[in-house]
């Protein structure tokens, strides 16, 4: 019964990995408004404020 536990824990385990790898549509739009200097988002137009800063 023991053993039984454990093989559907790993088999849930396996399913949420498989799940969690899948890319949802507009991800690329999302990863597109992060400041590629500092890894913050932007918000509206305007340039990031880690702009001129070392």
């Amino acid at each position: 019964m023991v053993i039984k536990i454990v093989v559907l824990f790993l088999v849930g385990m396996g399913v949420l990995a498989m799940f969690g790898k899948l890319r949802y549509p507009g991800q690329q739009r999302i990863e597109a408004m992060k400041c590629p200097r500092c890894g913050r988002y932007r918000l509206g137009k305007a340039a990031c404020d880690c702009n001129g800063k070392g």
